[in-house]
């Protein structure tokens, strides 16, 4: 599933439109559009305008017009095509078939060139002029200080609190789960009860997950993963590992080493 790591290579993917100029607007979902947004407006506002930067906010990618700001999100199977060319062309939950139907919004650029947003799922979404302040910083960046706030107070559980996009923005399922367990701390236990040096600890390794994973290609590959299912091991210590819904995703993590 795009996290991350996967968005912030739709959004180097997506850095190529930068300079042209949308011809057309293919937005056949109303379903798809978001916040408000329609797609009567899709096509007016965005046909005609300059595609002037590209950037990312965790999971939300931001495409800033001379016109309005197009806010692109993945959901769990979204991904992206520019001028015919994928950065990811499989996701973990996604399926190896591709239906036309699936390509949920496009742009068709002035000379040539194309961007689509392939969803199998219709999870994603597309909306203009996003409000970016409802997101908390970018995990790619997080200081440690930003961590100690986004816990400081919370009763609930410490990987439902990390999952909150307004308090780290970026962060999923899968890296949660791998970050939690290279640090030894348990996904169930309230968030504001970590301590100062179980804080650093979560904050280096969120930090080397992310840096791990963006090496070896994608979210999927951390060293939890192979676990990451029923009847499944702890890696480092061998014992079965839990399985339970934390923060409404479903969790695997290890009872002997992460307190």
């Amino acid at each position: 599933m795009p996290e991350i790591i996967e968005v912030e290579a739709y959004r180097t993917a997506i850095a190529a439109t930068e300079g042209r100029t949308v011809a057309s607007v293919h937005a056949p979902d109303e379903w798809f559009a978001k916040g408000g947004t329609t797609t009567d407006a899709l096509r007016l506002e965005l046909t005609g305008a300059l595609v002037e930067t590209v950037r990312r906010i965790g999971k939300l990618v931001v495409m800033d017009t001379d016109g309005p700001r197009l806010g692109l999100r993945f959901g769990m199977t979204g991904k992206i095509v520019v001028d015919g060319a994928m950065p990811i062309d499989h996701l973990l939950y996604d399926s190896p078939r591709h239906e036309p139907a699936w390509d949920r919004f496009g742009l068709e650029f002035a000379g040539g060139g194309a961007m689509v947003l392939r969803d199998p799922r219709r999870l994603g979404g597309v909306q203009l002029d996003p409000d970016e302040t409802r997101l908390g910083p970018d995990a790619l960046s997080l200081t440690l200080g930003q961590l100690k706030k986004a816990l400081a107070g919370s009763t609930v559980a410490l990987k439902a609190r990390l999952l909150d996009q307004r308090r780290i923005a970026g962060l999923g399922n899968l890296l949660v789960d791998e970050a939690l367990w290279r640090a030894a701390l348990s996904p169930v236990r309230e968030a504001r009860s970590l301590n100062a040096r179980e804080t650093a600890r979560l904050h280096r390794n969120i930090r080397r997950t992310l840096a791990v994973l963006s090496e070896r290609g994608g979210s999927h590959t951390g060293d939890l993963q192979p676990g990451r299912v029923r009847g499944g091991g702890c890696p480092r210590d061998g014992v079965p590992l839990r399985r339970e819904q934390v923060g409404g995703r479903t969790t695997y993590w290890c009872p002997e080493h992460q307190h």
